[in-house]
């Protein structure tokens, strides 16, 4: 089933180069403890990818601009995108694009209530859509059915708005444990009426993210950090059948993925032709609350 043309496409994940790539992720490397990690490696999943487009992209005078172009190239509309504080990537390309980019906002659940009205703050200064959370990046590690993170779940729900967690092995060498997909069965018994979004594939439990799907209407997954032809079967198998309205594309770029890869792999999907447009735009649209 090819990939259609001119639907708009809507990215889930994408952002901007940074200048200093040591510093950005140093949330990660501050608890790594290989050598790797800690002294070599600029991009701490960088060992997973071939090329990394950040590392090429450092010397651009404007990263929105740089981001903007690469989207009007490859077809996509609108990207979700992150933002922390006036001044950042995030809030000048809110402000210069408001109809291409729908923001997001990072939570801490080690933050307590500073961590919840910071979300509070980011949806009344820039009505963020979603909120965004990296359970094995936090520090100390926070599990994704940890009662710390039930504020922030809360929050959601009362805000209408989706959380994008990270599940299953993260890339960065940091323990696993807090993302195992199991535990996202106990957050959605919690909040019925929470929309969560896995990020980052859920392997190697797939197979028990679909069962987890089924089960639960408010669970979704998106495709990031994934080259397209590394999809996983169960995912692309339950798209074309039950999950056409669960799976959500999003890229990874500018951090392990060009957009250049990703779109020349993803027509090598077997998607169904119903499927292809919800994949990539109105799913994505409908969970975030957007107009189509």
């Amino acid at each position: 089933m090819p990939m259609p043309s001119g639907i708009g496409i809507v990215d889930t994940m994408i952002g901007f180069a940074h200048r200093d790539l040591r510093e950005v992720y140093r949330f990660i490397t501050r608890q790594t403890k290989d050598r790797e990690s800690r002294d070599e490696f600029e991009f701490p999943v960088e060992y997973m990818f071939k090329d990394v487009p950040e590392k090429d992209l450092v010397e651009s005078a404007d990263s929105v601009s740089t981001t903007l172009r690469e989207m009007d190239r490859w077809g996509i509309e609108r990207g979700l995108i992150g933002v922390g504080e006036p001044g950042d990537a995030g809030d000048l390309a809110l402000k210069r694009h408001p109809d291409r980019f729908i923001p997001s906002v990072g939570a801490d659940p080690n933050a307590g209530m500073d961590g919840i009205r910071k979300i509070v703050a980011a949806y009344e200064t820039w009505g963020v859509r979603a909120v965004g959370v990296f359970p094995a990046g936090t520090f100390p590690q926070v599990a994704i059915n940890d009662k710390k993170m039930y504020p922030i779940y809360a929050k959601c729900v009362e805000l209408g708005i989706p959380i994008f967690c990270c599940a299953g092995v993260p890339g960065p060498r940091l323990k696993m444990s807090v993302q195992r997909v199991e535990l996202i069965d106990e957050v959605m018994y919690d909040f019925p009426d929470l929309i969560f979004v896995t990020r980052h594939g859920c392997e190697p439990w797939q197979e028990l993210a679909v069962k987890l799907m089924l089960k639960w209407p408010g669970l979704h997954y998106s495709t990031s950090a994934f080259a397209p032809k590394y999809y996983p079967k169960a995912i692309i198998d339950y798209a074309n059948t039950r999950g056409a309205d669960k799976i959500i594309y999003a890229g990874y770029f500018p951090m392990g993925l060009s957009l250049e890869r990703i779109m020349t792999e993803l027509p090598g999907v077997a998607f169904k032709d119903e499927v292809w447009p919800k994949f990539l735009r109105t799913n994505a649209l409908r969970v975030l609350g957007v107009e189509q």
